[in-house]
């Protein structure tokens, strides 16, 4: 049986994870957060990919490349969920299910936080749920939910 291959994007400011805004995101780091997931996975036939980026064309370029190489995208991407329409365009050519996540609830947030232009093209979106939601997003890739 062929591993799943999941890419797991994280955006602007995810680095940060453990030092920025504890009280929204906790004290878990992002290095945690891929080794917790890495380790969750273990035994369950998948292959993780992670990256993270700061800058908007970087996330893009990274998608562009892994369109034909991956069967499942996880993204958080961070504040680029509520302004950009490139990265919403660049995963529209995806041909695989999407997951999007957000740590915090995003609509217990400021008023611009509640909408996000990734929600309609994604099969799921999980928030609120803090790293659980990665987890969750990768139960459903491992069960291709929709």
């Amino acid at each position: 049986m062929t591993n799943k291959k999941i890419l797991i994007i994280n955006g602007p400011n995810l680095n940060l994870l453990g030092k920025r805004e504890v009280s929204v995101y906790g004290t878990e780091t992002l290095k945690s957060l891929e080794t917790n997931l890495n380790s969750y996975i273990k035994n369950k036939n998948a292959k993780l990919t992670f990256y993270q980026s700061n800058i908007e064309g970087e996330i893009i370029n990274f998608i562009q490349k892994n369109l034909e190489k991956q069967d499942f995208i996880i993204i958080n991407a961070g504040g680029y969920s509520h302004t950009s329409i490139a990265i919403r365009d660049c995963l529209r050519l995806f041909q695989g299910l999407i997951y999007e996540v957000h740590i915090s609830n995003i609509y217990s947030r400021e008023n611009f936080r509640r909408y996000s232009y990734l929600s309609d093209i994604s099969s799921v979106v999980i928030c609120g749920l803090g790293f659980l939601g990665y987890e969750i997003a990768l139960d459903l890739a491992l069960t291709n939910h929709k």
